[in-house]
């Protein structure tokens, strides 16, 4: 079956499809023994594909996993100050897998990970408007001002963020405990909003992504998602 080669080079795993795309550009691609250009197509199944001199290795099984990540592990895959990484969690996996964005070392709970480096692409596109779900512990009581900023946007020193949703708000002692949603996934994003209202944030898990959720998952654990819950992210990615 003839595809275009980027989409070939990352159902194989060797890199994302925008990285895909570059090498083509770059020349460092061929098919049958001819350089290739952006927009060409190609059968994986019967043409002899090479990147840098060298074979295309089989398209890889896809794998797509939810796991619950702990306080202190970092999402890399390596870390050079060797501490843990969420790749440790997944050794039993027979694939290389890759996360779906970041959560800091000091957050926790719902990070995908997968080895279809296209679909996590999309997810990660700001376009497509991933619903990302945190329960956040801050100091001090959140003020009905400060409510409407998060909601409306708070001022970063990268830009005004979206707007965000929260619900469940309730204060315990010295604290106030509430959920907030967003799409977008500026780095620490959450921690930021809140910081530039005065807000120390002192726990932040995901407990929401999409449609999914941590239900069932402790701490360290993991679970394959289902072939319908990968359709749905499909869905949401804007992929077939």
């Amino acid at each position: 079956m003839q595809q275009r080669l980027q989409k070939i080079l990352a159902a194989a795993g060797h890199c994302s499809r925008r990285r895909a795309e570059q090498l083509i550009a770059d020349g460092r691609v061929s098919v049958d023994g001819q350089v290739a250009s952006l927009g060409d197509q190609a059968d994986a199944a019967t043409c002899t594909i090479l990147v840098d001199g060298q074979p295309l290795k089989a398209a890889e099984k896809h794998l797509y996993v939810l796991l619950n990540k702990p306080l202190g592990t970092v999402t890399t895959l390596k870390d050079p100050e060797g501490r843990p990484v969420v790749t440790d969690l997944i050794r039993d996996l027979p694939e290389r897998l890759y996360p779906v964005g970041r959560l800091d070392i000091n957050s926790s709970g719902l990070l995908l990970l997968t080895n279809d480096g296209a679909l996590a692409n999309r997810l990660a596109h700001p376009s497509h408007q991933v619903d990302k779900v945190y329960l956040a512990k801050v100091r001090g009581r959140l003020t009905e001002d400060s409510v409407r900023q998060l909601e409306k946007g708070v001022l970063l020193d990268d830009g005004v963020t979206a707007p965000a949703r929260l619900a469940n708000i309730r204060v315990t002692g010295s604290h106030t405990w509430f959920e907030i949603t967003i799409h977008e996934g500026r780095n620490r994003q959450v921690r930021r909003m809140c910081e530039a209202l005065g807000h120390q944030v002192s726990r932040l898990v995901r407990i929401g992504y999409a449609f999914l959720t941590l239900d069932g998952l402790a701490p360290g654990e993991k679970r394959m998602l289902t072939r319908q819950e990968v359709a749905r992210l499909k869905r949401l990615g804007g992929k077939d």
